[in-house]
């Protein structure tokens, strides 16, 4: 998977760069052009399997998940479910996250543009691969079918990454050749996209393999797969109303059940379009017996994760930041390391746990690190060795804590992923693959589904599913609603990075909460999109920015 070639390739993010890990220009050791993809063989490795270094990574902006400043950090750090308070003289960053967070960004920021280059760059190598498998293919008939299945798995992969863009920005380029001149692009509007990818992840399943990726022990381990590919088509669905809509500041939305979708002949409004992509993806998949077992050093092993970036601290450079970031000091040094003492849980947040409460929910625990701190069941101290270390949940009553009484101790920490003894890098680089979609997350899509469209009845077992298993509470197994839905979806999916988009849908992300209080700035829900950067804007006078901005 780590090829080198001599070429070059220009993103729309309009910055030549070489393909970073996999791509090299040392004329010591690296191939041609012409011997990197003239077998069948090395059209695998260099077009299609080397595009799976970038699902992951080691670097600001870069990877789905697991590093800082990127796709991540914009679906979660602008929400209700965490935050990275300024503590004395840590984390004031030019007041980034505090932008964030009370959703007073500019176009200017940096994660807005390192991220849209990272994301068009995979796309850009994707638009590549697929012609150079297209035109082998060409003069190769006997391998037709092989290397169908290879551009159907790029084209999958391209849909994918055309689907973060879309959800953060909303109107985006829509370039499938590599022969587009930057001059020439324009921004598409966000119904096309949205249907696009809809378009291109139907046409690309059944070419691809039905094995789960997670798998360790077989080819497909990290790889697109059919259940990753329903699973995408899903969210989409479930967020059509969203997606649909050109205009999202003139307060409207489009109708989910008038929204029509082919499903293989048959049309079906988009809520019904998610049901049936959730049933397909349960034929692979279930219910872990626990939940913690899905972040467990070993999850290779889950049947419940269907798409996972794969990590080892020795084979691969993908790195899972968020536990550095989020431990105290002392906390990372108990464990062999350093840390930053940055992101928390809001307080609202462990309102909706139940923390301090009767009923706390049990995943409180597997999720956070709650009051005094242990680490192989000895208690952690601060600097000076004889105060116990203690994390105060409910002190995360104002963003600028400095001088406060709980100044570095204020807020409940990760603790998601089991700690692994053998990481490395602080223990940024661990063994743990990193989540990126899971079954639990497909019940509870079912069941969002099933209600809006006015079969609450059916939603109450992939709902309660989740909830028995999670809560640790016996249930009366009321009928379901969408706000028990919505309260769910943060229990179940808290660290994940799907806040934004849940908060979107249920039309809350412009509304208060917490510690941010409502503007009118927000009324027309502008920033429901993110601004296209402002170096973009520069280069195409002719495009327009996004409403509101």
């Amino acid at each position: 998977m780590r090829k080198k070639t001599l070429y070059t390739l220009l993103s729309i993010g309009m910055i030549c760069m070489n393909c970073s890990s996999y791509l090299d220009e040392d004329p010591q050791s690296a191939l041609t052009e012409e011997d990197a993809f003239n077998t069948v063989g090395k059209l695998k490795n260099n077009a299609l399997l080397s595009i799976y270094n970038y699902i992951g990574g080691s670097a600001n902006s870069q990877g789905l998940q697991g590093t800082d400043r990127g796709v991540y950090d914009l679906n979660s750090l602008t929400t209700d479910e965490q935050i990275i308070p300024i503590r004395g003289g840590d984390w004031e960053d030019n007041y980034l996250w505090y932008r964030l967070y009370f959703h007073e960004w500019t176009s200017g920021e940096g994660p807005f543009n390192d991220t849209w280059n990272y994301l068009f760059k995979v796309i850009v190598m994707t638009n590549e691969g697929i012609e150079r498998i297209e035109n082998f293919k060409k003069s190769h008939e006997a391998d037709s079918a092989t290397l169908d299945a290879y551009t159907a798995e790029l084209r999958a992969l391209r849909a994918m990454f055309y689907f973060y863009a879309m959800d953060l920005w909303g109107r985006v380029p829509l370039v499938t050749s590599t022969q587009v001149r930057t001059s020439e692009m324009t921004l598409a509007d966000r119904r096309t996209t949205f249907l696009f990818i809809v378009k291109e992840l139907q046409e690309a399943a059944p070419l691809l393999s039905q094995q789960r990726s997670p798998n360790k022990n077989t080819e497909y381990y990290g790889r697109m797969t059919r259940p990753v590919a329903y699973f995408i088509l899903a969210k989409l669905l479930l967020n059509a109303e969203i997606y649909y809509d050109n205009d999202w500041t003139d307060n409207e939305r489009p109708n989910a059940k008038n929204i029509i979708i082919d499903v293989k002949g048959e049309q079906k409004n988009a809520w019904e379009a998610v049901v049936h992509y959730c049933s397909r993806i349960g034929m692979r998949h279930e219910l872990a017996e626990t939940y913690s077992s899905n972040f467990s050093v070993h999850n290779d092993e889950s049947r419940e994760n269907i798409f996972v970036i794969p990590t080892d601290p020795v084979m691969y450079s993908n790195r899972y930041n968020y536990f550095f970031r989020s431990r105290h000091y002392s906390h990372g040094s108990a464990i062999g390391g350093t840390s930053e003492n940055g992101p928390c849980a809001t307080v609202s947040t462990m309102k909706a746990f139940g923390y301090g409460t009767d009923s706390m929910d049990k995943r409180a625990l597997d999720c956070f690190y709650l009051d005094t701190v242990y680490y192989n069941d000895n208690v952690v101290y601060e600097d000076d060795g004889v105060t116990p270390l203690v994390y105060h949940p409910m002190a995360v009553t104002m963003f600028d804590l400095s001088g406060e009484a709980y100044e570095k101790t204020a807020g409940a920490r990760l603790r998601k992923y089991e700690v692994d003894p053998t990481a490395r890098a602080d223990g940024r680089l661990i063994n743990n693959d990193i989540v990126l979609f899971r079954y639990a997350d497909v019940l509870l899509m079912q069941a969002e589904a099933l209600i809006r469209l006015g079969r609450a009845d059916e939603a109450a077992d992939p709902f309660y599913q989740v909830r028995k298993r999670g809560s640790g509470l016996e249930s009366d197994n009321q009928p379901v609603t969408l706000d028990m839905i919505y309260h769910e979806r943060l229990l179940e999916l808290m660290w994940e990075g799907w806040r934004r988009n849940d908060m979107i849908r249920f039309d809350t992300f412009h509304q208060p909460y917490d510690l941010k209080e409502i503007t009118d700035m927000e009324t027309d829900r502008h920033t429901i999109v993110f601004p296209i950067p402002a170096n973009l804007m520069q280069m195409h006078p002719d495009w327009k920015q996004n409403p509101g901005y």
